[in-house]
């Protein structure tokens, strides 16, 4: 028990780091927006409590890659709150597995191409006209080299 323990801990040492030194480095404070447990929040209604470790690794690699932090435009949905928001009925908001945001100033372009080559994103979302990418963490069909691909991409 205490061998596999130590594994855990190794193994999530070793991920985070990978992405969290440089994510800790990544600018905010953003005017207008409130941190909600350590994440920026376009409005009251995100909810950035329910995101599984595997997505907020994402999210770290995205604010180490571009040195600023992200503003999540949707987190954690329950289910009245998904179908308001013209959600899947099996949206991976309602699991805690996925992310709406944007980061000021860096290009939607250029989040799109990241989010294409991370290998933890297993559903990317480009919403043309719209200023956020959506992706999220669900395991990628077997043999694909890239995320699942919907909504504009």
């Amino acid at each position: 028990m205490k061998i596999a323990a130590l594994g855990a801990v190794l193994a999530l040492s070793l991920s985070l780091g990978g992405c969290l030194p440089m994510a800790i480095f990544a600018q905010g404070g953003y005017d207008g927006y409130r941190q909600d447990f350590g994440t920026y929040v376009a409005s009251s209604e995100v909810n950035a409590f329910c995101l599984t470790p595997k997505l907020r690794f994402a999210i770290w690699n995205f604010e180490g890659q571009f040195g600023h932090k992200i503003i999540l435009n949707s987190g954690y949905r329950d289910g009245a709150h998904n179908e308001a928001a013209g959600g899947k009925e099996r949206s991976y908001h309602m699991k805690c597995m996925a992310a709406d945001f944007f980061i000021p100033g860096v290009p939607k372009d250029r989040l799109i191409a990241y989010a294409k080559s991370l290998d933890l994103v297993g559903g990317l979302g480009c919403y043309p006209g719209q200023n956020f990418i959506h992706m999220d963490v669900r395991d990628r069909p077997p043999g694909a080299r890239g995320p699942v691909l919907f909504s504009g991409c």
